[in-house]
């Protein structure tokens, strides 16, 4: 499948910027998926104004493919949007491991309807850049490609410029996610695409949970010319959907008028705080996932923030961390957007 192949509509949405939730795992009691609530946050997503979905990511938990959910839960988010919305949606799947594994995802995502799969590399921590080229290269061949510069704090690994360079100019990449949460290496990403001569080809989307609204907002100066980051594939973003979606479109009409008013620069701080709470950054992310969660049980989508480890849990102090950011930020939430529609959204 080449990115040619992607409908015009839902290509044409990527590339102008749209909010892309990294979707989480809805489970019971018993830690099973919850079939219903995983159907419920899809169908808020869509409803909240989403472009895409991102599905079997980090923030759908990676041990979804240890415990045979990995096809399912792909399988229950592209019938979902397809049978609750006629707008264009991206699919993107998650795509992890050594190349054989991560190409029979990607052929398993293709057949599923899915667009393009976020390539991670974390896997290959000790492969040469010669050979990441090469394992990107191949799983090209299968599907549109997304990058992923995910953080070293949280399994990732450095990526200089020049591999940055040469990963844009495989022909079906199509978008970036820049997730290294470190402004030096998000200048790697987008001098290396600038270079390629692919700014125009390649959509990037920010994944620096620290620094969301400024990496909208901000030009990127390139002996290429400039380049800007289209919109956002996010954990944070799984929840507070509804405003993520207002948050890009403040972002867009600024940079339509080159002015950033200061209120938007303000939000940068405030999302910034918001995230350190719910990402459990003073844990070293340890409740990335159960703070995801949090908060959408607080709104009902979820029945509890259960994960599939039973030792993954908020960590000390981030229960206190997220009950200070509500207070101080009641705007971020969607909670009233939530509420009108969440019997809605948990019907079969």
């Amino acid at each position: 499948m080449q990115f040619t192949d992607i409908p015009g509509p839902v290509l044409a949405r990527f590339r102008d910027g749209t909010v892309i939730p990294a979707h989480p795992l809805a489970l019971d009691a018993g830690r099973n998926l919850s079939p219903h609530r995983q159907r419920a946050l899809t169908r808020y997503y869509l409803d909240a104004g989403a472009g895409g979905l991102a599905v079997g990511v980090h923030t759908t938990q990676f041990a979804i493919r240890e415990v045979g959910l990995f096809e399912p839960v792909l399988a229950l988010a592209a019938r979902t949007a397809a049978e609750w919305t006629e707008a264009p949606v991206m699919l993107v799947a998650g795509a992890v491991g050594p190349t054989a594994q991560t190409v029979a995802e990607a052929q398993l995502a293709r057949s599923l309807g899915y667009h393009a799969v976020l390539l991670s590399l974390a896997a290959l921590r000790s492969a040469s850049e010669d050979d990441l080229v090469a394992h990107c290269r191949r799983v090209a061949q299968e599907m549109p490609l997304i990058g992923f510069y995910l953080q070293p704090a949280v399994g990732g690994r450095p990526l200089s410029a020049a591999f940055w360079e040469r990963f844009a100019g495989i022909d079906n990449v199509i978008g970036i996610k820049v997730a290294p949460f470190n402004r030096y290496a998000t200048l790697d990403v987008v001098h290396g695409v600038a270079r390629a001569g692919a700014l125009d080809r390649i959509s990037l989307y920010t994944g620096n949970d620290d620094h969301i609204v400024l990496d909208l907002v901000l030009p990127f100066r390139t002996e290429q010319g400039t380049a800007r980051f289209a919109g956002g594939l996010l954990g944070h973003w799984s929840f507070w959907t509804r405003r993520a979606v207002e948050i890009l479109e403040r972002c867009k009409a600024a940079r339509q008028v080159d002015a950033v008013p200061t209120g938007l620069l303000a939000l940068d701080s405030a999302v910034t705080f918001s995230n350190a709470a719910m990402f459990d950054a003073a844990n070293g992310f340890h409740g990335v996932i159960a703070g995801c969660h949090e908060i959408l049980r607080r709104q009902g989508l979820l029945e509890g923030r259960w994960c599939l480890d039973p030792a993954e849990d908020l960590g000390p102090g981030q229960a206190e961390a997220i009950e200070r950011v509500c207070r101080l930020f009641p705007d971020l939430a969607d909670d009233a957007f939530v509420a009108a529609n969440l019997d809605r959204w948990l019907e079969a």
